[in-house]
């Protein structure tokens, strides 16, 4: 009786290992190819967020309100066709802040943020920012209003390079590329740079590392250096 349970018990522990093997060999041989495909896209910016912090000051011995400030801005941006819409206090929490003014009154500020759409109305801004003697406008950040399909766009494209990568070597053997087993993207790398090349001589003191190549009499001429965006993806596809 104890010989045929053993019996017994040795021909289950060979079919449920005779499965196993066959449910995980194939896999295991599975021959199989890694490849990365890489690609990168440059975009010209057409948003760019300038940074305007308006301050209550003493002008001939007045003090300039910053909503009086605020009425010439509006203005101003009127004048160069700039929706009003584009202008926001940047931080809505904590409009006025309390700073001293030579010691002898206590003046507030207000910070805003202006989205414009290129380069030209960047310097437009700026020289109607020095007509106003308003010294504190930045450039905040730049961006692209198709980022995101952008992105969509280059992920894509570094995929395909994955799998042409993999059809050309294999070919090489005369061997053909199967189907995806992994795909992973190794490097999400989105470098957006805000650099200026240009601008008019006056205005330097607004944005830091400006070189300025022209006279302010003349059209300022701006230079943004392009978003790049740049991904890796990590393939490993079967070999027919």
């Amino acid at each position: 009786m104890k010989t045929h349970q053993s019996i017994l018990a040795i021909l289950c522990i060979s079919f449920f290992y005779t499965i196993h093997y066959s449910q995980t060999k194939p896999t295991d041989e599975i021959p199989y190819i890694e490849v990365n495909g890489y690609a990168e896209k440059e975009v010209i910016p057409n948003e760019i967020y300038i940074g305007i912090t308006l301050r209550e000051r003493m002008e001939n011995k007045e003090k300039l309100s910053i909503e009086a400030q605020e009425k010439q801005l509006r203005e101003a941006l009127t004048t160069l066709s700039i929706p009003i819409s584009n202008l926001s206090v940047a931080d809505a929490n904590a409009d006025y802040v309390k700073v001293s003014w030579q010691k002898r009154d206590v003046l507030t500020k207000k910070e805003y943020q202006l989205k414009v759409s290129n380069a030209t109305t960047v310097g437009k801004v700026f020289q109607e920012l020095e007509k106003m003697k308003i010294q504190d406008g930045y450039i905040d950040h730049v961006s692209h209003s198709a980022i995101d399909s952008l992105r969509k766009q280059v992920r894509i494209e570094a995929i395909k390079a994955a799998k042409e990568k993999s059809d050309y070597l294999l070919n090489a053997i005369g061997q053909e590329t199967g189907k995806a087993l992994i795909i992973s993207e190794t490097e999400n790398s989105t470098v957006t740079r805000q650099d200026i090349a240009r601008m008019p001589n006056k205005v330097l003191n607004y944005i830091p590392g400006v070189t300025a190549f022209d006279s302010i009499d003349k059209e300022p001429e701006i230079e943004f250096q392009k978003i790049k965006l740049s991904y890796s993806i990590y393939t490993k596809f079967s070999i027919k």
